[in-house]
């Protein structure tokens, strides 16, 4: 297999999409997601459209065990990952108090654990060759806190620093990491994460998943740390929300994921 990517969540959404476009440049893929029915249809649409060659993986990043599992399969066959592209995460709406617990660590395993530990397993091998890439999906949540998402804003805040303190550490080594940082995308999450009627909904408009994915690989092919899919955005939260007294910018982050 050559020049092969590995990205989670590529059943559905942005990693459905991230998909496609690597296919379509002649490249190979492992794809790992929970539902077998839809990957093993990427998998022969892929294959079909783009004469590429495809493993995918089916695995639950909410399990401690499965980053461990996934490497070792591919491993097995003896493929070299030169694009990580990690991309799974989930949400969650409501107070933080009144949210299942086991939901909460889920969502920390998926969101934050699976993702160091795939990029701690993967790099090693890309520091070595002395190339590759990382694309982490973050959020533009990252930048602020989320009341009625609390968790869900803590882990994208760990990815974005997580992935910028990465793209230092590897700087001259050949290796870049980039974090995806967009705003609201039209993929299956809204919907899934509860928040479908907030505020933030009727304001933002959404972007389609093919258009935040092309920006967000050709962000990471060009090794840039930060890749956002909206400039209005970028400018607000690079530059406007620190002129924001702390008290003001929680209640307007409250305010934009509250429900009529």
């Amino acid at each position: 297999m050559k020049h092969v990517a590995l990205i989670t969540g590529a059943s559905s959404g942005l990693g459905r999409e991230f998909a496609h476009i690597h296919a379509k440049r002649g490249n190979d893929l492992v794809l790992v997601a929970r539902r077998k029915k839809k990957l093993k249809q990427l998998k022969e649409e892929l294959q079909s459209e783009f004469n590429v060659k495809v493993v995918f993986i089916e695995k639950d990043l909410s399990k401690q065990t499965s980053p461990q599992e996934i490497f070792a399969e591919t491993q097995s066959k003896g493929i070299v990952v030169e694009y990580l592209i990690n991309n799974a995460g989930f949400a969650g709406y409501g107070f933080f108090h009144e949210r299942p617990a086991g939901n909460l660590l889920d969502m920390v395993n998926v969101n934050v654990s699976s993702l160091m530990l795939l990029t701690r397993l993967y790099l090693p091998e890309m520091v070595a060759s002395g190339k590759g890439k990382i694309l982490n999906v973050s959020s533009t949540a990252s930048f602020l806190p989320g009341p009625m998402q609390a968790v869900y804003y803590a882990t994208k805040a760990f990815v974005t620093s997580f992935s910028q303190a990465l793209s230092e550490e590897l700087n001259g080594k050949g290796v870049t990491v980039t974090a995806l940082c967009p705003g609201m995308v039209e993929t299956e999450f809204v919907d899934l994460s509860g928040m479908g009627d907030s505020n933030i909904m009727r304001i933002l408009k959404t972007t389609p998943p093919a258009k935040t994915a092309r920006i967000g690989y050709n962000d990471m092919m060009k090794g840039k740390v930060i890749s956002f899919d909206k400039p209005l955005l970028k400018f607000t939260l690079q530059w406007l929300v620190h002129f924001i007294p702390r008290k003001t910018l929680l209640k307007i982050s409250r305010k934009s994921m509250e429900k009529r």
